[in-house]
């Protein structure tokens, strides 16, 4: 039986797409939002870090400012440099001020402060002057088109187009009146700064008015503020300037011959840093560690937010090994000795005077001080630097280099020492003796040839250890290695190279040719090579403490600063430095110990400074007068230059147990000055101030020999 299903009369419905695309399309939009959240996270992960460093630093900005440098004081914590603090008037400059902007207020701030304008240039003018909009807008309407727009009808580059402009300036305008170029001097100040860096426009001799008119306006010159500056002072006046160097000024900035390097290391153009000596050698002490400021700035590169990252921390302080005043009193008998020269006429060529003086088992200076003079105006000029940068032929004071050069050489032992004294004579009419009378010595020991300061005795100990042919009047013959040999020795003691004193430019002296052999005599009793009185400072040091080269120092400490200024805790100290121990056995030192205690307590007739006999307690040394000549700087030919006598004095005290070793020159002198002793009348002063100085009791005494000086 079939049952038949009305038909209905609706139409059919068909199956609709529609939720198959919605779906499709949502699914498409899906992927598409899980890559952009898987890519987000990719670089959250791997490179947010750096993404936010990024916003930091454009948001944000490092602000660095200068701090005191640090202080120099002597051993016992006095000051010797320090920092004077000035009022200062200073300028920031924002990050997107305009040339416009620091127009206005420089014009503005010359009417409350004057500044020194003779550093102000052509170039600085026309700045200035381009400044101006009304002016710079005048000068570009009147360049012809040919140099405002190139062949195609393009605009020159901005630099060339201001070099154009700055050229068609009319003369006649910039003709400036006293209160226009002081403006300009302040905008050119002003406009060299960084962004966001801070500058002074005025940090010396600002007065009080200055600082109360610019106060009172503080409001109209954006960046501008009343702060406080710094400049080195000196308590002791000229006392070691020279030996403290100079510190370049905030106009003069970095170094110019160093400028790069400095500014590798993190400086600014126009920080201030030591440019010589002590203040060079120890910048990275000395210059301490700026105080950072982190500045946040809006869109607009505006400055909406200020924050102290750091407070900055003041530069090491050096302490010295120094005492002030024994120093002083150094540089006082140095001059007082000199002034007594130069009034009995014995300066008319003189190069002035020097000495040094040295703790012997340590190295450290204890005083050193140079007194430059210019025999043609007569003029004394403080010279310690001479000490260490001038060298002179010093004459017999070298002569216990030489006897102990003989003995590692084994020419001369201590049990057999003994050489002739007899005179020299060479082919051509030459003849070497010594200034006492021929004959009075037919030999001597090698303490007697100290004590007399024998030549001739120094010149055979030479020609032993080069293994001389000679025969009086016949031949004379050594092999030119002799030298290198006696050279060597020398420089065992410091003679002829380099000290290696904490400080730059030191000299290592002056070595003669060697194309004639007979001047290995002259070098034999320090008549012919040259030395610096630092030089002379380490030698003799040498011998007072059995043989250690030891290495001069200046700085004894670096030190920290107390919140109340004062010193404050050791950070490092120097530790003394033995450089070499020379080749010679104990037994070799005492016999030229022996022959120095000689030469100022011994009996025999031409002794050259048994003047310091009675001094207590008792001295060692070894005198020295060298012949030199003077040489006219103004007279390149220098026919027959004069003669003059370079005399100096090495020694010790006590003779027993050295606490103190000094070196004395007076260079080029009267040739009538020898019996003067102006070389022991500093050294004496020298020991017995020290010793006052210490606490010790001291006695000239009075000698009872009659004395003698030689010639070296």
């Amino acid at each position: 039986m079939k049952f038949l299903r009305k038909k209905s009369n609706r139409p059919a419905k068909n199956q609709s797409s529609i939720p198959f695309r919605l779906n499709f399309l949502l699914f498409i939009v899906f992927i598409l939002f899980a890559a952009l959240i898987a890519q987000l996270g990719y670089l959250q992960i791997l490179y947010g870090s750096k993404f936010e460093a990024e916003v930091e630093r454009t948001d944000k900005t490092a602000v660095t400012n200068t701090v005191p440098r640090g202080m120099i004081y002597d051993v016992n914590g006095r000051v010797m440099v320090g920092n004077k603090a000035n009022n200062a008037i200073s300028y920031t400059k924002d990050a997107n001020v305009l040339s416009t902007d620091i127009y206005k207020i420089a014009n503005r701030l010359s009417g409350f402060i004057s500044v020194d304008v003779d550093r102000l240039t052509h170039r600085d003018k026309a700045d200035y002057y381009l400044a101006n909009a009304q002016n710079l807008k005048r000068i570009y309407n009147n360049l012809p088109r040919s140099q405002k727009y190139d062949a195609n009808g393009n605009e020159v580059d901005q630099k060339v187009l201001y070099k154009r402009e700055m050229a068609a300036v009319p003369a006649k305008d910039l003709k400036f009146t006293d209160k226009q170029r002081q403006a300009a001097q302040i905008f050119k100040t002003m406009s060299g700064a960084y962004q966001l860096s801070t500058v002074y426009i005025k940090n010396s001799d600002v007065t009080e008015a200055e600082v109360a008119k610019v106060s009172e306006h503080l409001t109209e010159l954006p960046g501008v503020n009343i702060a406080s500056d710094w400049e080195r002072s000196y308590p002791n006046g000229d006392s070691m300037r020279s030996i403290f160097g100079g510190v370049s000024s905030e106009k003069s900035g970095l170094p110019s011959d160093m400028i790069n390097e400095y500014l590798a290391q993190g400086y600014s153009r126009n920080d201030r840093v030591g440019t010589s000596y002590l203040e060079e050698q120890y910048e990275n002490i000395l210059k301490g560690t700026k105080a950072q400021t982190q500045v946040t700035m809006d869109a607009n590169n505006k400055v909406v937010s200020s924050k102290k990252l750091y407070a900055g921390k003041k530069g090491g302080n050096l302490v010295l090994t120094i005492d002030s005043n024994y120093q002083k009193q150094v540089e006082a008998t140095l001059k007082s000795v000199f002034s007594s020269a130069k009034s009995a006429g014995m300066t008319q060529y003189s190069d002035g005077a020097y000495a040094v003086a040295m703790n012997p088992k340590t190295g450290a200076i204890l005083a050193m001080a140079g007194l430059g003079y210019d025999p043609k105006t007569g003029e004394t000029t403080d010279d310690a630097l001479g000490v260490v940068n001038q060298t002179f032929t010093m004459g017999s004071v070298v002569k216990g280099a030489t006897v102990l050069g003989g003995m590692m050489d084994g020419a001369i032992t201590p049990a057999d020492n003994t050489l002739s004294d007899t005179p020299l004579y060479f082919s051509g009419g030459l003849v070497k003796k010594a200034v006492y009378s021929a004959g009075t010595y037919s030999s001597l020991n090698a303490a007697q040839a100290l004590e007399v300061s024998s030549n001739i005795y120094m010149m055979r100990l030479a020609m032993k250890e080069g293994n001389a042919k000679y025969e009086a009047n016949q031949y004379f013959s050594m092999n030119k290695s002799i030298f290198a040999k006696e050279r060597g020795y020398f420089n065992q003691f410091g003679l002829g190279i380099k000290t290696g004193v904490d400080l730059p430019g030191e000299v290592s002296g002056y070595a003669g040719p060697t194309t004639d052999i007979v001047k290995s005599l002259d070098l034999s009793y320090g008549n012919y090579d040259q030395y610096t009185v630092m030089q002379l400072g380490q030698y003799v040091s040498t011998i007072a403490n059995n043989g250690y080269r030891m290495k001069p120092y200046l700085v004894q400490a670096i030190r920290s600063t107390n919140s109340d200024g004062t010193l404050g805790n050791v950070e490092s100290t120097t530790t003394p430095t033995v450089l070499n121990k020379i080749g010679a056995t104990q037994d070799e030192i005492n016999v030229v110990k022996e022959g120095f205690y000689n030469v100022t307590h011994g009996s025999m007739a031409w002794g050259t400074a048994h003047t310091l006999k009675g001094f207590t307690p008792a001295i060692a040394g070894k005198t020295g007068t060298a012949e030199t000549f003077y040489y006219d700087s103004d007279n390149p030919n220098n026919a027959n230059p004069p003669s003059t006598l370079t005399s100096s004095f090495v020694g010790y005290a006590p003779a027993d147990d050295p606490q103190i070793a000094v070196a004395v020159v007076f260079p080029n002198i009267s040739t009538n000055a020898d019996s003067s002793h102006y070389n022991t009348q500093v050294a004496q002063e020298m020991f017995s101030n020290y010793f006052k100085n210490t606490g010790q009791k001291t006695s000239s005494g009075t000698s009872t020999t009659t004395t003698t000086s030689t010639t070296n």
